[in-house]
């Protein structure tokens, strides 16, 4: 399954960028994949630009990667409840007062990782766990209707996403 599977009623028009993100993975090997160059790709950070802000109010990449590992969360916690058939609309959530909440800054890169590491494993084995049909299903989240299928593509393409950004405006 790849983003041409998803219909346009699967995700809302805002998230069209991320989803396109993932353009040319499957579903399962793109969340695989993308893990390992990514995780790869933190490891070469320079511990000095952890702590970085291009600009006054922007997040650190330590505060980018504790965004990603929360919304990753959410995307999964989304998945889970509309693969099982819950209608109960979720809602959407501000993902400036997690990262202010989250205290990335207190916490060391290999601990970050480490929770990157588990999180990721366990959305591939959520999403290995759905058949066809639950991976159609749809639900409200935030301000409209989302499928389970671009939830987990929304997860691999809102973190490339953040990568693009930490290399364009981080590392320069």
């Amino acid at each position: 399954m790849t983003i041409s599977d998803l219909q346009q009623d699967e995700y809302l028009p805002y998230f069209k960028g991320y989803i396109d993100q993932a353009e040319g993975v499957t579903l399962l090997s793109g969340l695989e994949s993308s893990f390992k160059t990514i995780y790869d790709f933190y490891l070469t950070i320079a511990p000095a630009k952890l702590e970085y802000r291009y600009d006054e109010g922007k997040w650190t990449i330590k505060e980018i990667i504790s965004h990603l590992i929360d919304t990753e969360r959410i995307f999964c916690y989304r998945a889970l409840c509309f693969a099982r058939q819950d209608k109960t609309a979720l809602s959407g959530f501000d993902e400036n007062e997690y990262v202010l909440a989250s205290g990335a800054s207190e916490r060391s890169i290999a601990d970050l990782l480490e929770e990157y590491t588990l999180v990721r494993k366990a959305t591939v084995a959520l999403f290995k766990s759905f058949s066809d049909n639950a991976l159609k299903s749809k639900g409200v989240a935030g301000s409209g209707a989302v499928s389970v299928r671009a939830l987990g593509f929304l997860v691999i393409g809102h973190e490339k996403h953040h990568v693009n950004v930490i290399k364009e405006r981080y590392l320069k």
